[in-house]
This record gives structure tokens, sequence and C-alpha cells, in this order.
């Protein structure tokens, strides 16, 4: 299939033309209406379709949780080991022209902005390094002024120099572009596409390149021809109907396992945490819902890599730990320059996409993206993780055997 000229060509079909044909509101449906019956019917089957992962996160399927749990672990077990991923992200740049209800970043709210230089990016990974990081995921808003496929190739380059594992979650590019950023070492590209529902989506994000719901849902196949060994997906929980996005998610990964076949596949599970601006989430997903649409990823996806970041609190990533979650950040702060304070002296505030003030008090900080609930420090999360009887995994592979 045709993406266009610019993007590159596609011998499959992509997954926005996949998505026009999942009947997400039937299955909803089957969700919400499922009896005790199909719950265990198909907690009963080796392999799952969309129609058994939507029992799994019914409402009935809450009184099977422990029995859901337990599959999940054992699979875990099965697939992965006694073993957890650790990686950090580091804020380049919360610089963003994109206006986004949901997001501290977004170009309508009145904080203050920077972007690292590369020294300065670099001076970023070596405290991460430092700690102990050899995985790190480079984040930053989506500018083409201050964000550039350029700037972002030098902070790949400059972190890939320190560290082996190199990812990254920005705004959608081309596939030479993308290309451009895998020769210069990044190996990983995540990207949420906050809702799966197209009239929400454009209810939610108001202006900007990330408006376009239909370019931003096939970054991932780009992102395949270009080249990334890891492809992370997700929704942000929060936006909308969890079962609608979930269910959605699932059928991506999906398409992603099928089609993009030498990617290692990744889901991320964030719910929305308080930033800048006043968006109120109008869904909540509860702490038990949660441990359920954890438990539901693992058993239909069981070779899928699950990440929990530091959006939830210490206690429920613990207990996640067992079920299923393969990939956790660790000490993280979701602003520009949060580990050295690297920035400051850059820091203005916008209006738009204009520079009003440049007058900041000297001990300020860039705004962070939004709050984080675990606290704990990388050395307090490691000793958790070897308590809990699991290896925290800092590199899992090098570049000399990856050819």
């Amino acid at each position: 299939m045709e993406i266009s000229a610019k993007f590159g060509i596609l011998f499959y079909m992509t997954f926005v033309e996949a998505l026009k044909t999942l009947p997400v509101e039937n299955l909803v449906e089957k969700s919400l209406n499922s009896s005790a019956k199909e719950v265990e019917e198909s907690l009963r089957k080796p392999t799952l379709s969309l129609v058994d992962f939507a029992r799994l996160i019914s409402p009935v399927a809450n009184g099977y949780l422990e029995k859901m749990a337990n599959l999940a672990r054992s699979l875990t077990l099965r697939r992965f080991g006694k073993v957890v991923r650790l990686f950090a992200p580091l804020y380049v740049s919360n610089e963003c022209v994109n206006n986004c209800k949901y997001c501290g970043f977004s170009r309508d709210n009145n904080v203050l902005r920077v972007t690292l230089t590369i020294d300065e990016v670099l001076q970023e990974a070596r405290e991460l390094k430092r700690q102990g990081f050899r995985s790190i995921l480079l984040v930053a808003g989506e500018h083409p002024k201050f964000v550039s496929t350029a700037y972002l190739e030098e902070c790949v380059k400059a972190v890939h120099s320190e560290v082996p594992s190199v990812s990254l979650e920005i705004g959608r590019l081309t596939v030479d572009e993308y290309r451009r950023l895998v020769k210069a070492g990044a190996e990983g590209l995540v990207l949420y596409q906050e809702t799966y529902n197209p009239k929400l989506y454009a209810q939610l994000h108001l202006s900007g390149p990330k408006r376009h719901f239909e370019n931003r849902l096939e970054t991932q196949d780009r992102a395949y021809l270009g080249g990334f060994r890891r492809l992370g997906i997700g929704a942000l929980y929060g936006l909308g109907d969890w079962r609608y996005e979930a269910i959605c998610v699932a059928a991506h990964a999906n398409h992603l396992l099928k089609n993009c076949w030498k990617s290692y596949i990744t889901i991320s599970i964030p719910r929305l945490r308080p930033c800048a601006g006043l968006f109120n989430p109008p869904v909540t997903l509860t702490d038990t819902e949660l441990v359920q649409l954890v438990c539901a990823y693992r058993i239909m996806l069981p070779d899928v890599g699950l990440v929990l970041s530091t959006r939830e609190p210490s206690y429920l990533r613990d207990g996640l730990l067992p079920l299923g979650i393969t990939l956790i950040s660790a000490g993280s702060h979701t602003e520009p320059g949060g580990y050295t304070g690297a920035g400051k002296e850059k820091l203005h505030k916008t209006r738009g996409a204009m520079i009003f003030d440049e007058s900041v008090t000297p001990n300020a900080a860039a705004e962070h993206q939004f709050q984080i609930a675990d606290t704990r420090s990388v050395k307090e999360v490691v000793e958790t993780i070897q308590r809990l009887g699991y290896e925290p995994v800092w590199k899992d592979w090098d570049a000399t055997f990856s050819a």
C-alpha cells in the first residue's frame, strides 16, 4: 500500500485501514455483556481472539481476577523469566506547537520552556549512566524550529556514544527521517495514539501536526520501514472508554506482530496524571481495572513487552511486576534538565508559539509533562525488584550481535 511518495511504500494494509474495519463498538458491547461461562471458555483457550480479549476485560471477568493473575504470572515466567528491564526517560525539549487539551507541554499552556543543547543532553545522559542506566528514552515535544530532525539526530549520536540502547518518543516523521535516526544509533520508537476514537481525538487535539489522526496512526508502519527494531504503542487511559482503547491497542499490537515481525513490540499502559492546564479526565481506570487490563494483555499477547512508568504509585508497580510488566522506568524526571539542572539559564515562557517573557527566577526549572507518582530513587526501585525475587536488567543486547 502506498502511504505517499514522501513517506514510502508499504506492501500490506496499514493499521489505519485495519481500524476502519474493526467492529470496536460491537466488541465493547460484547465485553459489557459477557457471561461467566464465556470468560471461563476464553481462559481455557491457548490462543485468544479479540472477542476473547473483550471478555477478559469485561465487568464479570473482574470476578476471575485471581485466576487471570495466576495465568498471567505463569505466561510471564515462561516467556520472560524473572527479569525486569530498566530504562529512563530523558526529556530534551518541552517546546511544542501542538495544542492538546490534556498535555502539560500543550502550546497554549503558560509554562517555562527549554530545549537542551547537545552538550546538555550529553550531561543528562552521563548522569543516567552513572546511576546504572544503559537504556535511555529521548522524549521531546513537537516543534520544527527547536526539535528538528537534525537536532534529534545529534541527540541520538551523543547519547548512543554513552549507552548502547537509545529509543525515541517524539512526533511522527517520514520514513527517510526515521532512517536517519536509526543510522545515528536509535533502536526503538515509542508513540501513543492517545485515543483510537477518531471523534474524541479531534475534540482533544485542537491544532498542530498531531491533529492528523490517520497520519499519527501510521507512525509505527513508517518507523518499521525506517529500520527500528523496537516499536512501542499505547493509549492514554482517562481520555475515553478504557475498554474501547484497550481493544484497539490489542488489535494494533496484533497488526504489528503480523506485519512488522522483525521488530519487538511493546505496549505502554499510562493513566492520565496531573499536569499544567485545567484538563480533568472524563474517565477513570481504577487500580483494580488496571490490574485486570495488564493480565488480559499478557494472556492475549504473551510475547509482547508491557511497560509501566513512574506515572503509577510504587505499591501498584511492585504488585504488577509478576503479572506481566517487563519494562519499567525509575527515578524519572519529565522535564528537560531534570537530572542535572541543565538548561536553566535558557528558560523562557511562551504563549502560543511566541516567546513573550524572558524573565525567570534563577532557581526556576522547566515545566514537567506530568507529575510522577512513584518518587522512589533508582536504588530503592532496584532493591525492591531484587527483594521480589527478580533480576534488574540494565542492558539486554549489544550492537555487535544485532547484525
